[in-house]
């Protein structure tokens, strides 16, 4: 580590520094960054982006008294580093360590938790507003990155903000979908200074007081005012919210931050300060492809990213990409929709294939989610990839838009379960309890790659709103068949059933955690049997288990409550049975980040923790129960 980061234990140290020094600990700054992530893997490409940004926020403002709230979060490395996590870098993402987003129980500087988009202005607002009734004295910056912008909740938060009066609130457009042209120079950094300075300001507010006798000469000075800025900056959008626009200015260059900052520090009311930004800026190999180094692995900083010459079995995002095309070539009504994420949910041979077809909507999980049902109505067949966690942001839509009009849709929900490193804010945990409560939508969970496939085409050709939910990373291993068959809706299979079945015992397993299920049922003489369906639930499986007095065993990488050992229960009860149940899954509780195989193995869904529980619940001989029994996390409670 280098000498001047090591002094650097809070912002209180950075503010000791002269202006002079503060390039050289921004360059240290992200030499470190690079060697930490390059251990630990995280986002890289977005944080070397807000290096200069960040030492600048922290250098003006007097935080944590002053809100910093950062939008996305996931560029808010260098902002852990100078606020006392330095040394807890090596932790990063990992197991007990620190998260890689602002988190409010991690630090009193991570003034909000953010890890979805579009939030921070809202959040930064309400914060002001507080602080106004409140009569306390801070200052409030949102610091929101270009591509939250294309979200509408970004928008309305600017509406309220610009005509909430008496507040103190400064939004930063971290621009860094462009890089740093020949304009963003000298003369837009005087111009930015200038326009930021106390006595412009002052001269405003002077002006306003004399003219404002006269309304057609205020009007005329105002009209002046505002073609001029537009003519240099894109200005006029944002002041017509009734922000004073300021900017654009070098992003990475301090001369500039630094002295706009203390400008802008000094000034009432919503502002919003335009910077530059190039992602991956000050590590070549990033700045060249930012997409490639946008979250990767552990990787040699000296060489970079090497692509592996070892031939990997295909992740279920692949195995989505590859069946899209297939679909796509067959049928000339599909499209495919995703909302900002073509990389994450494999749909960039999709776009190249079929570009006419191909929609990346921008962050607006609720415009893609109606922009669907639009094409639905009129007789096409959308097909929208989305992370289950992001889907929560168009719960709404989802209903009114799809559901309530039974629409031919499908979901395709990528990362369902646990998704590790990302933690609470990432994890797909909710997907069904949240979508089998709705009327028309059907859920199906496959537990391998060919399952995955044939799912996929089933609740394709469904004829209304169909989702199917898998996890992130690779499968088992099972080779996926090419064709585009599908499978019987709400038809489950056995795959394990003992030759002495005696225990009259059966897991039922859904989705990804069915192998994991196969290995416990297996040492336990269970009945094992992938469910493949949340709704419609196999009730003719079901019942006829019942009728032979079977106990059950739910098994699900998603939360118990409202969970498919919810339906399986709700089942049993409509029908009048009272067969114990026992209901493994994930608890009522935010789980953390960390390595998933860990993480299930800590909540007892790993194949030990399954057969553990399974014996604890049951006793040796798994005598017959007629209570229903829930387990949480190696914790049970009878109901």
């Amino acid at each position: 580590m280098s000498d001047l980061l090591k002094k650097i234990d809070c912002p209180a140290d950075l503010r000791r520094l002269s202006e002079n020094q503060l390039p050289l600990l921004a360059d240290e700054l992200r030499n470190y960054i690079v060697e930490q992530v390059a251990k630990t893997g995280g986002h890289l490409s977005s944080n070397l982006g807000t290096v200069e940004l960040t030492v600048a926020l922290h250098y003006v403002f007097n935080t944590p008294n002053d809100r910093v709230v950062w939008d996305v979060g996931h560029q808010t490395y260098p902002h852990k580093i100078l606020t006392g996590r330095r040394d807890a870098m090596p932790g990063l993402r990992q197991l007990g360590g620190i998260s890689g987003f602002p988190k409010r129980s991690e630090s009193e500087y991570d003034a909000f938790g953010t890890a979805h988009s579009s939030t921070s202005i809202s959040a930064a607002l309400g914060m002001a507003v507080a602080s106004r009734n409140l009569g306390v004295n801070r200052k409030h910056i949102a610091v929101i990155g270009d591509g939250s912008m294309t979200a509408g909740m970004a928008f309305e938060a600017l509406n309220n903000a610009g005509v909430t009066p008496d507040i103190d609130l400064l939004v930063i457009l971290n621009d860094n979908d462009m890089s740093i042209s020949p304009p963003v120079g000298a003369l837009n950094k005087y111009l930015a200074k200038l326009l930021s300075g106390r006595m412009l300001n002052n001269v405003k507010e002077v002006g306003k007081g004399i003219l404002g006798v006269a309304p057609p000469l205020y009007e005329l000075a105002h009209r002046l005012e505002e073609h001029v800025k537009g003519m240099m900056s894109p200005a006029t959008l944002f002041e017509e919210f009734g922000f004073n626009y300021y900017g654009p200015i070098d992003g990475h260059d301090l001369d500039a931050l630094v002295p706009t900052l203390q400008n802008l520090r000094a000034m009432k009311g919503p502002l919003f300060l335009h910077v530059i930004t190039k992602k991956g800026a000050g590590y070549k190999l990033a700045e060249q492809d930012p997409v490639l180094y946008h979250g990767p692995g552990k990787f040699d900083p000296s060489i970079g990213i090497q692509k592996s010459t070892t031939p990997k079995p295909p992740t279920y995002t692949q195995i989505f990409g590859k069946w899209l095309c297939d679909m796509a070539q067959t049928d000339r009504k599909l499209v495919g929709i995703t909302p900002a994420m073509r990389e994450g949910s494999g749909m960039v041979e999709f776009e190249r294939r079929f570009p006419s077809r191909y929609f990346d909507v921008g962050i607006a999980e609720q415009h893609a989610v109606t922009f669907a049902a639009g094409l639905a109505c009129e007789g096409m067949k959308p097909v929208v990839a989305i992370y289950s966690t992001f889907l929560q942001r168009a719960y709404d839509q989802l209903i009114h838009d799809v559901a309530l009009q039974n629409l031919d849709v499908t979901f395709a929900l990528d990362r369902a379960g646990l998704v590790g490193a990302d933690g609470a804010t990432h994890a797909g945990n909710y997907d069904i309890a949240y979508l089998r409560c709705i009327p028309n939508m059907v859920i199906a969970a496959p537990s391998n790659e060919d399952e995955c496939r044939k799912l996929l085409s089933t609740a394709y050709q469904y004829p209304g709103c169909a989702s199917v939910r898998y996890p992130r990373g690779v499968g088992p291993g099972v080779v996926a068949d090419e064709s585009l068959d599908t499978l019987e809706i709400g038809k489950a299979i056995v795959r394990y059933s003992p030759d002495l079945a005696e225990h009259k015992l059966a897991i039922l397993a859904f989705g990804s955690i069915c192998e994991s299920s196969l290995e416990a049922g297996r040492a336990l003489g269970a009945t094992v049997v992938d469910m493949r369906w949340v709704k419609p639930i196999d009730g003719d499986l079901l019942k006829r288990l019942a009728e032979q007095r079977y106990s059950f065993v739910t098994v699900e990488e998603g939360c118990i409550m409202g969970g498919a050992g919810s339906a399986v229960s709700e089942y049993l009860h409509a029908h009048g049975f009272n067969n114990a149940v026992l209901q493994l899954g994930l608890p009522d509780e935010f789980i953390d980040h960390g390595d998933p195989v860990i993480l299930l193995k800590n909540l007892g869904l790993d194949a030990q923790g399954i057969e553990t529980s399974i014996k604890q619940h049951f006793g040796e001989l798994f005598d017959r129960h007629t209570n229903v029994v829930r387990h949480v996390a190696g914790r049970t409670a009878n109901t």
